[in-house]
């Protein structure tokens, strides 16, 4: 699969189904406004990137690379096109651009109470697939508690605790607690 990867700023041209994904994608308390998302992706650290097929929008990723850490914010697929290997590609992409980094990423924590439990069963094997493992942690962010999984490395807890004071120039401290 050769996928065509594009910028997204406020001049590209599929946009609007850009942030239709985004908005359908994540809940809203996982999320920021769209306008605050592309405002922050000129920031040198951060990647915001749209994958093509041709001319099919098959998803996006946000990143934020730091050092030797390349956290994986948000990554979207079009629902057109799930289960037909794109989520994959797109990892195997940003695998390519930071293959000397850590890949580090958040799921929701696969509560057997949650009314989803399944889809989060479902997407934690999605990211084990790909070569992502588990940290034994699990993070506090939003009032929310989610699972840390890593490729390319260990976990370490202070080295991800720097990297979040970096990120947020020391306005952002994260919780993180052991399974």
């Amino acid at each position: 699969m050769n996928l065509r990867i594009e910028k997204v700023t406020k001049k590209n041209s599929n946009l609007k189904k850009i942030k239709e994904l985004f908005i359908s994608s994540f809940p809203k308390k996982q999320r920021g406004p769209f306008w605050l998302v592309l405002l922050a992706s000129k920031m040198k650290e951060i990647n915001f990137l749209s994958f093509y097929d041709k001319d099919i929008l098959c998803g996006f990723i946000y990143t934020t690379i730091i050092d030797n850490i390349t956290f994986v914010v948000w990554l979207a697929v079009s629902s057109n096109v799930r289960s037909k290997g794109y989520g994959s590609a797109i990892l195997n992409e940003i695998q390519s651009m930071y293959k000397d980094n850590k890949i580090i990423l958040y799921i929701d924590k696969c509560d057997e109470e949650a009314s989803d439990y399944e889809k989060r069963i479902k997407r934690k094997s999605f990211y084990i697939k790909n070569g992502y493992e588990e940290t034994g942690y699990l993070v506090e962010t939003r009032k929310m508690v989610e699972e840390v999984l890593i490729k390319n490395g260990s976990f370490d807890k202070e080295e991800f605790e720097q990297f979040f004071k970096k990120q947020s120039n020391g306005m952002v401290k994260v919780k993180l607690f052991k399974i």
